[in-house]
């Protein structure tokens, strides 16, 4: 009489699997970097603070629908723009660039004269809301 033998089961040891599930995750936390965007650096003033500014004190540029800049009411190319406002800023120290975009210029647009006005060394803008 044969006595018929069981078929043993085989598995696959999971008692380390939680280990190296962990070993994994704390891996890839560790050697994933993550970029930030820093973006545009601007300090905002409480919303219910207002100052009164000597008009001697305050240059304006507005921005229109298709990207022209003009500066005092003079159209001023964009490569130009941040050397006429270094000069300006170098004639009077406490100058404020009141910046306005047109309610349809381009997001683009509005970045670009904000970097011309950063590398100039602008540190006094006014950004004004558009006219609807």
């Amino acid at each position: 009489m044969l006595k018929r033998q069981k078929a043993k089961l085989k598995e696959i040891p999971s008692s380390s699997m939680a280990d190296i599930a962990f070993l994994l995750l704390v891996f890839f936390l560790v050697t994933t970097t993550i970029s930030m965007d820093k973006g545009i650096g601007l300090v905002l003033p409480a919303s219910d603070e207002e100052i009164e500014v000597n008009p001697k004190n305050i240059t304006k540029v507005l921005i229109d629908a298709s990207g022209r800049v003009m500066l005092d009411e003079e159209q001023v190319p964009l490569n130009q723009l941040k050397g006429k406002i270094k000069n300006m800023i170098a004639r009077n120290d406490k100058l404020i660039v009141s910046v306005k975009p047109h309610p349809k210029t381009k997001h683009q647009s509005y970045v670009d004269v904000l970097d011309q006005l950063k590398q100039a060394g602008a540190t006094r803008i006014s950004i004004a809301e558009p006219d609807q």
